[in-house]
């Protein structure tokens, strides 16, 4: 009987890569795998026949060959039915957790009892403005699980030290085989014995209670770089949770909030702020004094000066938290005018409205009830 094209088993052109290949396998793996068809010799063969194509075409030197010679070159040594399983295994491991959920060995699983890392922890921290551009040295204060001082990180009472569990051997886990008409598949688990540990302790320490770290608050340095924004996150290694079974700390992560300013607001590595100006300064100039985030200094107004008019200081902004230069401060202008003159304070600009050319009399001025009048042709009362 001659056997089907290895592409069209796969249901996949000649053109497909390595993923299209691996993800047609699958799909057609699920469907026809005899645990999910069992006693069904039709399924099991079509589970062979999509197992063998997938095991020529997922590799580029039989590929290459097949393509070249189709089925007359094939060689498949140690295929035999899938009486070896070590080879089977190396193209199934990726979808048996589909069937099963998990827990396919073949003997690379890494122990559960090895070391492990502790956990990394957040500490947000809000600060202020000048902080954020200028930088400093603080310290907060946390809670976090150390090592305990008692036993050391063994969960053991003093003078007493864990044991190997007899179960596992000190592996962690324990394995259960299953024989298929496929050969024999096994599945890995925690042991019952130690519960995953490789150890059993016969007397927990009295502090920790066996667990091996404590809770314990910790004052620790925190250096603050300028140029810091919202949101930014300063990484102190080591400073995190202690690890389980000698493994090592995990880090802390400290998270920015800059408190907003009364004065100055941020836009980038640029600070912002609004200065009031009287209408006398802006049109006939001067100098003023302005606040910085690091002092006061003068500013020049010249004459004329526009509302909404932004002066720039250069290098009075924000520093670049790479260390590349610094932002500026930009100086918005808001004109004031007064809302009540005195007498003499309103004859003096009087007198300019007609050197001006302007005629702004009481005796000229109209309302605008009777202005709207006029345009209608109507008669004001």
């Amino acid at each position: 009987m001659s056997k089907r094209d290895y592409y069209e088993v796969l249901g996949i052109n000649r053109e497909a890569g390595p993923e299209e290949i691996k993800k047609a396998y699958r799909k057609l793996a699920r469907q026809y795998h005899p645990d999910v068809n069992p006693g069904d010799k039709k399924t099991e063969e079509k589970f062979k026949e999509i197992k063998e194509a997938y095991d020529v075409l997922c590799d580029p030197k039989k590929r290459a060959n097949y393509d070249r010679f189709g089925h007359q070159e094939e060689s498949f040594q140690g295929f035999g039915g899938f009486d070896n399983m070590r080879g089977f295994t190396s193209g199934f491991e990726d979808i048996f957790d589909a069937f099963f959920g998990g827990g396919f060995s073949t003997g690379r699983r890494a122990s559960e009892s090895a070391p492990q890392r502790g956990s990394d922890l957040r500490y947000d921290l809000e600060i202020t403005l000048e902080e954020a551009v200028k930088g400093k040295d603080t310290f907060i204060r946390l809670h976090r699980l150390e090592n305990c001082p008692e036993c050391g990180g063994s969960g053991a009472k003093a003078g007493s030290e864990p044991v190997t569990c007899q179960v596992c051997h000190g592996t962690g886990q324990q394995q259960v085989s299953r024989n298929t008409a496929f050969g024999s598949f096994i599945s890995v688990k925690p042991c019952g014995a130690c519960h995953g540990e490789g150890r059993i302790i016969k007397e927990h320490c009295p502090k920790c209670r066996g667990e091996g770290r404590v809770s314990r608050e910790r004052k620790i340095e925190v250096k603050l770089p300028a140029g810091l924004d919202n949101g930014s996150k300063i990484r102190i290694t080591g400073e995190g949770e202690a690890g389980k079974k000698g493994g090592p700390p995990g880090d802390l992560y400290v998270v920015i909030f800059v408190r907003s300013h009364e004065v100055f607001t941020r836009q980038d590595n640029d600070l912002l702020c609004e200065i009031p100006l009287s209408f006398v300064y802006a049109a006939l100039g001067g100098e003023i004094e302005i606040p910085t985030i690091d002092g006061k200094t003068k500013l020049r107004i010249p004459e004329g000066t526009q509302p909404g008019a932004v002066f720039r200081l250069k290098g009075k902004g924000v520093p670049s938290i790479r260390g590349f230069g610094k932002g500026d401060q930009l100086v918005k202008i808001n004109v004031e005018v007064p809302r009540r003159l005195s007498t003499k304070q309103k004859k003096i600009l009087q007198e300019f409205a007609q050197v001006s050319g302007l005629d702004i009399s009481a005796s000229q001025e109209k309302g605008f009830i009777h202005r709207v009048k006029d345009t209608l042709g109507g008669k004001s009362s």
